[in-house]
This record gives structure tokens, C-alpha cells and sequence, in this order.
């Protein structure tokens, strides 16, 4: 076996982690419950014990470095500053994790890793200029300039989900108004169809589902199936995406945009009309030059986007 990297994927709920190649082959992996009430100490203690068990003893080779995505994880500072659903605080983890593995350690956000994981090993090998959208619960992004991540001045570029698109729109997460996430996400997509309900005398099956048991997933079947609320939830959705797409592309001027995460999987409700509306609304001289592209990461995405934070910096 070649050197590998221990790549960790911390979610609020659950942390993946693997053992990864040069060639983005995941030998091992697992998961645990974050327990996000405990600390970041706890975490990592836990995980190092885990990859002392048989799964993980690969005799040839040797753990090179450690890669983390994590939720508000800075890159240049090597903390976590007050991530959303873990009781950390700010916590020193480049710190944690050398103390922990003793080995050279780098962390960045997660929507950050999955550009770096597209870059190296994706969708993102044939070009030097996306972005990525996570397309989850929330709405992250990560942009790759010149075959380059972009943290810009403090490590935290890249936010398009907090991008306004309306100044009265909806209360987000954040504390601020109108953010893309709030609309175009998961959570986003089952906010709209309680107002479209609302607006509209349609009928509909999402009418006789109470509104704590609609899912992005039973709008998207429904969709399928040619319900008119759920259609026009996405066509929705895939406006406000297309216009935030047209603004960022005319900042960056990308080669393409890379959807990845939950609701990217329902590509043929989501991606030709998000297509059509950044058409519309870029200027003439970036029409008909960005693609939207899935995914090409189908094995484990968070865990090779770590991998692929780890293996970018040590090729340096």
C-alpha cells in the first residue's frame, strides 16, 4: 500500500473518517456519533482509538498527515470558531489534531473540502476555475480559482449561501434576512412549499401532509409525478439559484459550477432550469461558456475532499 491520509468529516450528528491514497482510494472508513455537547478533545481522542482496531491496521504505508472538514473551520488560523450544532467554541484543532496523530494537520470548512475534493479527484480535474455549491440542508460553496482554493483575507471566502437575495425575505439561521440558504436548500425548498400553499388553490398531495412531515425528498416525488406545487417549488428554486449563479459567475468567471449534496440529486428538476435562468441573466460576453455539472466524486465525497485538503498541502 502507498502513504495515506486520515481525512475526517465532522458533522454535527455523525464524523466519517478514512484512511485515503494519493489516487483517492479509500482503504478504510467508519463513523461515530459526534456528541456534540462534548468536546473537540473527546472527538478526536475517540477517532484515534477507533483507527488502532483491525479495519485500519494496514501494515504497509504510513500516515503522512490529517485532513478535516468541519463546519467554520478556518483554514489560515487552524481553529474552529463557533461552529453551528457543536458546543466547541473556538478551539485550537490543528493543535488537537498534532497532539492527537502526530502528524502535520490542516483543516478547512466542509463545502471548502468538497472543492478540493472535485479539484483533485471530481468533476473539477478538467478545469482551474469553479465553484462548487453544496446543495444540503444548507447552502455552502467553495471556489477554486487558477487550480487554487480562495480563502481570501480571513479564511472564510466562498459564503454564497448567506449571499441576500431579499432584504424582508426570510430569517435565517445566520441572523440575517433573505439569504440564498434560506431558500435555496433543503429546508429552503419545504419553506416554500408552505407558502406556495398558502398563495395558491391549487390542489395538491402536499395538502394533506402536515407541514413537520414534508421532506425535500417527498416534493421531489411528487414533482416526479407532475404535482403542481412541488413543480413549481423547484422551478422556483432553480430561478433564485440561476440569478445567484449568473451574479457570482460575472465576479469569477468560472468554467463551471459543480452541484453536489442532497438536492442535487434531483439534477433533472434542478439543473436545467437553473441553467436557464443564469443564462438569462448573465451579460452577453459569459453566455453559452459555464457548465453545470453533478458531482464526480460518487464514493464518500466529505472523506475525499478531507483527503484532498491533505494531499494538495503536502504536494506543495
Amino acid at each position: 500500500m502507498n502513504d495515506y491520509i486520515l481525512a475526517i468529516d465532522v458533522g454535527g450528528t455523525n464524523t466519517v473518517f478514512g484512511l485515503v491514497s494519493k489516487d483517492g482510494k479509500i482503504f478504510a472508513e467508519a463513523s461515530i456519533p459526534t456528541h456534540a455537547e462534548r468536546t473537540a478533545v473527546d472527538l478526536f481522542k475517540r477517532i484515534a482509538t477507533e483507527i488502532k482496531k483491525d479495519i485500519f491496521q494496514i501494515e504497509e504505508g504510513k500516515l503522512l498527515a490529517v485532513g478535516v472538514g468541519a463546519p467554520n473551520a478556518n483554514f489560515y488560523s487552524g481553529k474552529v470558531e463557533n461552529p453551528p450544532n457543536l458546543g466547541w467554541g473556538t478551539v485550537d484543532l490543528v493543535k488537537i489534531l498534532k497532539d492527537q496523530f502526530h502528524v502535520p494537520a490542516w483543516i478547512t470548512n466542509d463545502a471548502n473540502a468538497s472543492a478540493l475534493g472535485e479539484l483533485l479527484f471530481g468533476a473539477g480535474k478538467d478545469f482551474k476555475n469553479f465553484i462548487v455549491v453544496t446543495l444540503g440542508t444548507g447552502l455552502g460553496s467553495g471556489v477554486v480559482v487558477d487550480g487554487e482554493l480562495l480563502y481570501g483575507s480571513n479564511g472564510f471566502a466562498g459564503e454564497m449561501g448567506h449571499m441576500c437575495i431579499d432584504f424582508h425575505g426570510r430569517k435565517c439561521t445566520c441572523g440575517k434576512r433573505g439569504c440564498l440558504e434560506g431558500y435555496v436548500s433543503a429546508t429552503g425548498l419545504v419553506r416554500t412549499v408552505a407558502e406556495l400553499m398558502g398563495k395558491r388553490i391549487t390542489a395538491s398531495k402536499l395538502r394533506s401532509v402536515p407541514y413537520d412531515a414534508i421532506t425535500s425528498e417527498l416534493v421531489y416525488n411528487y414533482a416526479l409525478e407532475g404535482d403542481p406545487i412541488a413543480l413549481e417549488a423547484f422551478e422556483y428554486t432553480a430561478h433564485l439559484l440561476g440569478v445567484s449563479c449568473a451574479n457570482v459567475a460575472m465576479l469569477t468567471a468560472p468554467e463551471a459550477f459543480i452541484f453536489c449534496g442532497g438536492l442535487a440529486n434531483a439534477s433533472e428538476l434542478l439543473f436545467e432550469q437553473t441553467k436557464k435562468y443564469m443564462e438569462m441573466h448573465l451579460i452577453e460576453n459569459f453566455r453559452g461558456q459555464i457548465k453545470i455539472l453533478p458531482s464526480g466524486m460518487d464514493n464518500n465525497p466529505a472523506v475525499l475532499g478531507a483527503a484532498a485538503l491533505a494531499w494538495m498541502e503536502i504536494n506543495r
